[in-house]
């Protein structure tokens, strides 16, 4: 049995900005995480071609700014190097390859009870701690939706997070699932490759350029946020048109309102619309069946594909191991309060990376944890 002060569960992003913050008050800390790696998303689960879609000046974790030489939008390759960098500066060191099996309160003895599994040794390991902190993403297990007769879909079958590049997929018919940022992105690069490509729009979106979305989270700090949608929306159909006839229709709620209310970001083109609008990547509606390698439409529309990609992102695995967070987590493991509330639960439990805030909302929820932390641990030696 090891007795810690805090643990966190994960080294993700949010996780090794929760050590860095500790470690500016030199409190003691540690992280189990699963992998072999920290930020196995990016490093091992994300495609080639990826960049992140906001700014640089919205992506920084705490105490610890990207190169001056830095391009303003962050490839994948820099991001995973800025975090070993990140890392390396305020010397977190995880114990990888370790699994979190359960976790429950203790209410006599007031703490947490972690019971891990060393998966290099297979070996049992016992914890307890004061403060544990949920850091292990929202994004732990790839979710596919259900799909009458998926089952006899006679072609490949992957998820966005196994996708690399389109490059083996020239003059394949190609059906990806999925228009949030993901999906489109690997459209284009699919039918960039040579494939013939469709895509699976089913929810209203917003279509914004980089530029535009940099734009709004700038003003978003002075004017009313109506004002900077307004501003977006009509920049938005200026640059683009109507996008109803092309299958493309967008929210009554603004870009910026609906990202502070739901989470839910805009999809900045990568050129996706583009070939849209050529006919080069045609937008189908909501599939009804499966038979072979066909996919039959709700429209009533048949067509034949080599490979589906669903870009349908992922769901929580918190609850299969957490127990006792009704006060933070709901059913599906995301956080019962609203944003920016979310991040604490009772018993000294807390959740990071949980509220669909991006990097930005990554690093406010670390300073919020270690400055409640910090003066918890306060309160309780004075």
């Amino acid at each position: 049995m090891e007795n810690v002060v805090l643990l966190i569960v994960g080294a993700r992003p949010g996780d090794l900005s929760i050590a860095a913050c500790l470690s500016q008050f030199s409190i003691t800390y540690v992280i189990l995480e699963r992998e072999s790696c920290n930020a196995s998303l990016w490093r091992n689960r994300a495609y080639d071609r990826l960049k992140l879609h906001l700014a640089k000046e919205f992506c920084e974790l705490p105490h610890m700014s990207y190169p001056v030489d830095a391009p303003t939008y962050i490839p994948k390759a820099l991001f995973v190097k800025y975090l070993d960098d990140y890392v390396e500066r305020f010397n977190i060191r995880p114990k990888y390859h370790t699994s979190v099996e359960s976790s429950t309160y203790d209410n006599d003895k007031k703490c947490w009870s972690i019971v891990a599994k060393d998966m290099t040794k297979c070996t049992t390991i016992k914890f307890t701690t004061k403060f544990l902190v949920v850091a292990s993403g929202e994004n732990s297990a790839e979710n596919i939706p259900t799909i009458p007769g998926l089952e006899s879909f006679s072609g490949e079958i992957i998820h966005s997070s196994s996708y690399k590049s389109g490059k083996s997929y020239s003059r394949k018919n190609v059906l990806v699932v999925g228009s949030g940022n993901s999906g489109m992105e690997i459209a284009y690069d699919i039918a960039t490759h040579g494939a013939n490509t469709s895509i699976i729009i089913r929810s209203q979106i917003h279509v914004m350029t980089k530029e535009l979305i940099r734009l709004g989270m700038t003003l978003a700090h002075r004017p009313p946020l109506n004002l900077v949608d307004n501003i977006l929306v009509m920049a938005a159909n200026f640059i683009f048109g109507d996008l109803s006839r092309h299958g493309i229709t967008r929210p009554k709620m603004g870009p910026m309102a609906l990202k502070s209310k739901t989470g839910r970001s805009a999809v900045i083109d990568v050129g996706t619309v583009g070939l849209i609008k050529k006919g080069i990547i045609e937008v189908q509606g909501c599939t009804n069946k499966i038979f072979g390698n066909i996919v039959e439409f709700k429209c009533g529309k048949k067509i034949s594909f080599d490979m589906i990609v669903f870009a349908t992102g992922y769901k929580s695995t918190t609850n299969i191991w957490l127990k006792n967070g009704e006060s933070m987590l709901n059913d599906n493991g995301l956080p019962i309060k609203e944003y920016p509330n979310h991040w604490k639960g009772e018993n000294g439990l807390y959740c990071a990376g949980l509220a669909r805030r991006g990097l930005a909302g990554i690093a406010a929820d670390a300073k919020n944890i270690t400055n409640d932390i910090k003066s918890m641990i306060g309160s309780m030696s004075s």
